[in-house]
């Protein structure tokens, strides 16, 4: 921190920069705390599977979530949280010392990041710093899982076995699922969704979903199917599984485009359901995630295990090779 006179000034921090694809560093920026702006400290970071995929190469086209141009370079992070040390002169809802958690993109892989008030959610009370971190994350799937429709008695497939699938699985199991399915290509991710909870598990990569999950409904399909795989083959497989006026929940960010088989949307009167929560109003997003990590809090839901590696910032390279390599890496952290 530079200080003039006992008057903060700026931060100097270390942030991560995508200069091209698989082309990833930490710069040296500069950050000056506007008026209706505040500095926070992070506490640690949480690699998102978008992340991964921008890292790749693959940016998606300009969108009202991006406070900047989806083009290279590309200023990288999202998920994490951590202790305002730095308020605007225009900022009254937050105060110096107050723990927040992220919800905006601001190139969060660094020490230090500024955001906008609205940008930011304060801490639950009980809620652990490293879970607050990847508060975004958690919250997006919890509400998700608790905003499916699911119903006593569903039969739910969960396509993806990854940080949110996973969150989902033992959300719909608690809100009374009778059968939970939970589909992946990766062994590793699916003998973790039977230790939290999935009654059935597909390898993909020698299995057929369709036909096990209609042998399992006596041909009736699934209840509830939450695409959290993001690709075009997961999104025709859960079109084909889905019951006669089921419900669709779309949690997945699919950045490229993709060729879907739409008919059965029309002519069995599928219901769609969005549940992605940062994709939401500010306003809206204020009052549900508490709401939606109240179980979290009370320890209703395993998110421990879900966290597979950390790394420390100054690795964010290796971090990043490893996470384009190895997929059966779930949630990647990084500390400061």
């Amino acid at each position: 921190m530079l200080l003039q006179g006992g008057i903060f000034i700026s931060v100097i921090t270390r942030a991560a920069l995508l200069k091209g694809p698989y082309d990833i560093s930490l710069i040296e920026r500069e950050l000056v705390c506007g008026e209706d702006e505040v500095i926070v400290q992070n506490h640690l970071m949480g690699v998102c599977g978008s992340d991964k995929t921008f890292y790749r190469g693959l940016l998606p086209p300009k969108t009202a979530e991006f406070r900047q141009e989806p083009k290279f370079p590309f200023y990288m992070g999202h998920e994490s949280g951590g202790t305002i040390v730095e308020v605007g002169s225009k900022v009254r809802e937050y105060s110096v010392g107050d723990k927040i958690m992220a919800f905006g993109w601001n190139n969060n892989f660094a020490d230090y990041f500024k955001a906008k008030v609205w940008e930011l959610q304060p801490v639950p009370e009980g809620l652990d710093m490293d879970l607050a971190s990847l508060g975004e994350p958690i919250a997006c799937a919890m509400y998700s899982g608790l905003n499916s429709g699911v119903q006593l008695g569903d039969t739910v497939v969960v396509f993806g076995g990854g940080f949110a699938g996973l969150i989902i699985t033992q959300v719909v199991k608690k809100k009374g699922a009778e059968k939970v399915v939970v589909v992946d290509v990766l062994e590793g991710k699916l003998e973790l969704a039977r230790r939290l909870g999935a009654d059935v598990t597909i390898n993909t990569a020698r299995e057929d979903p369709v036909k096990i999950v209609k042998e399992l409904t006596r041909g009736k399909g699934s209840d509830v199917v939450v695409e959290a795989a993001g690709g075009e083959t997961s999104i025709n497989q859960a079109t084909e599984i889905i019951k006669h006026n089921g419900k669709f929940v779309w949690y997945s960010w699919i950045t490229q485009p993709v060729r879907l088989n739409i008919s059965r949307w029309h002519d069995d009167g599928l219901e769609f359901i969005n549940t992605c929560l940062v994709h939401h109003t500010y306003q809206e997003r204020f009052v549900w995630t508490p709401t939606a990590l109240r179980p979290v809090v009370q320890g209703l839901i395993d998110i421990r295990s879900l966290i597979t590696h950390e790394f420390k910032l100054d690795q964010l390279s290796e971090s990043f090779d490893m996470v384009n390599k190895d997929d059966t890496a779930i949630k990647v952290v990084l500390r400061p």
